[in-house]
């Protein structure tokens, strides 16, 4: 399996290509392994010439199994260096059709690992989600262009960090390490409709103890408002669970 490293950090040794180099670390021998470390290169984008640095990036591209791209997270959003590279790049990772839609072209089937980093705490970033700017562009770019997703890894906390602690490299080869498995995965959709029914079953059980609780408070006989209360509780319950993990669906240590 060839499996490229993508680094659009502004240091080759900091946070993030620490985070890369773990994660790599855990890849099989036998693996081909590259990294592209973005400022290395000139990017800019196709203008109907000769474009020799975006011809070398796509073959390199185009050669791997698996990607595994990492960017620092600022200002809620990822760096400026990968997000030049995913806006020059845009033209070749995906068609589009007459109606200007995206699809996905030559890349489709191959798959990706995310890295990203912020300042903020464990706590912050559970909370309000300073990474996910960053992993929401990854998704939906390199999601228009047919990569099938593995992971994420996120560091919190990285102001005046130098050096990666032994728990967080740890748990960066283990990531490299279950590449191999989890780079054949295909679709989640059925996952997803099992959590959305586990969901709403939970949802609804709670709503119903809690309304027998009300009823034991406050009885209520008539029927409309049992039905009422029903949904009033069935619905804070519901979008408390949606709110919550449409704000953590992202790993966040």
């Amino acid at each position: 399996m060839k499996i490229l490293g993508v680094l659009g950090s502004h240091q080759r040794d900091g946070v993030n290509g620490q985070l890369l180099d773990a994660v790599l670390a855990g890849v099989k021998p036998e693996d081909d392994v590259e990294v592209i470390f973005l400022n290395d290169y000139q990017i800019l984008p196709d203008a109907g010439k000769a474009n020799p640095v975006l011809d070398e990036l796509e073959a390199k591209l185009l050669a791997a199994d698996v990607w595994i791209l990492a960017a620092p997270t600022y200002w809620g959003a990822m760096s400026g260096v990968m997000k030049n590279f995913l806006d020059c790049v845009r033209q070749r990772l995906v068609r589009f059709n007459r109606a200007g839609d995206a699809l996905p072209d030559r890349f489709k089937g191959k798959s990706y690992i995310t890295i990203s980093s912020c300042y903020a705490s464990p706590a912050e970033e559970l909370v309000t989600g300073v990474t996910d700017g960053t992993f929401r562009i990854f998704d939906k770019v390199l999601g228009a262009a047919g990569l099938l997703k593995i992971r994420e890894v996120v560091q919190t906390k990285t102001y005046g960090l130098k050096t990666l602690s032994a728990q967080k490299q740890a748990e960066c080869r283990q990531v490299g390490a279950s590449i191999q498995s989890k780079a054949k995965r295909t679709d989640d959709t059925v996952k997803r409709y099992i959590q959305l029914f586990g969901m709403v079953a939970c949802a609804t059980l709670i709503t119903m103890l809690l309304q027998q609780l009300v009823n034991l408070v406050l009885p209520i006989g008539q029927f409309w408002l049992n039905y009422v209360s029903f949904v009033l509780i069935f619905f804070i319950l519901l979008a408390s669970v949606l709110h919550f993990f449409t704000v953590v669906k992202h790993r966040r240590h």
